[in-house]
């Protein structure tokens, strides 16, 4: 029943956010020509779709819970600060180095990569935390991701959860990008493998410390740099390559780990 529940609890995040991207900001460009500050605004709202679904049918989702029990489990565990302020610094990094990787093939400053945007700094981070960081991870890491993690492995779990929550963005990558043709291949190859890896990334921390405060930080680290970045699709093909890199590291160290409490219990 729990397995169904799940299923229909994506299926129905998928349909809502769908028809919320096309409907709502759809008839909000084409129809009303709304301004590129209003367009931001209920793209944010639409962000927030898994959440939406998920309080909506609570009673369903969560038949032996309550909201507020949900929340209170969600972020009552433990927080250390210090690998709160690695996950984050690993988000960042993998943004800067794939910046500073790019600007040595391409033979440009790394400067040039940059810009302050089409907003202020403070709408940037304001809109930048309340898009997917506080709309999504509700759904994604408080509702689905300890369902996975108690049914598949560590790897299973992270790789299952990252395709779910990449190609949950399908329609962005048709209606809310600048790439066509061939180079829609490595632009969606990245999301999944980018995405992905910030799965592997959150799960990592929040196996020790299972607070939805990491996956919102993690979520956020990674959103707020784009509103300055200036890049073509090589930056994505390059940005795969580096959070393949952490997986692969991130696999070791899980494995190592585990060998280790193995070597441990038998002594």
């Amino acid at each position: 029943m729990k397995s169904k529940r799940i299923k229909r609890y994506v299926i129905l995040s998928y349909i809502v956010f769908w028809f919320m991207v096309l409907g709502i900001c759809g008839t909000a460009s084409m129809v009303f020509h709304c301004s590129p500050v209003m367009m931001r605004i209920l793209s944010n709202v639409c962000a927030w779709a898994p959440t939406i679904v998920l309080l909506a049918g609570f009673k369903f989702f969560c038949p032996d819970d309550t909201i507020i029990g949900f929340y209170k489990k969600a972020f009552g565990a433990r927080i250390s600060l210090l690998s709160l302020i690695i996950s984050a610094i690993i988000t960042i990094s993998a943004t800067l180095v794939t910046v500073f990787v790019l600007s040595l093939i391409q033979g440009k400053g790394f400067g040039l990569y940059w810009s302050l945007g089409a907003y202020p700094f403070w709408a940037s981070f304001l809109f930048s935390v309340t898009t997917g960081p506080t709309g999504e991870e509700s759904g994604w890491r408080g509702y689905l991701r300890p369902y996975l993690n108690g049914k598949y492995s560590f790897f299973k779990a992270s790789l299952i959860q990252g395709v779910i929550w990449a190609f949950w963005h399908t329609v962005l990558w048709f209606v809310d990008s600048d790439y066509m043709g061939i180079q829609m291949i490595p632009y969606v190859i990245s999301n999944v493998v980018v995405m992905t890896g910030l799965c592997f990334i959150m799960n990592f921390f929040m196996e020790k410390n299972d607070n939805l405060i990491y996956g919102i930080v993690i979520h956020f680290c990674f959103n707020f740099l784009y509103c300055f970045l200036k890049v073509d699709i090589w930056f994505y093909v390059v940005l795969s390559l580096v959070y393949l890199i952490i997986i692969a590291v991130i696999c070791g160290i899980r494995t190592q780990t585990w060998k280790d409490e193995i070597t441990d219990r038998r002594r």
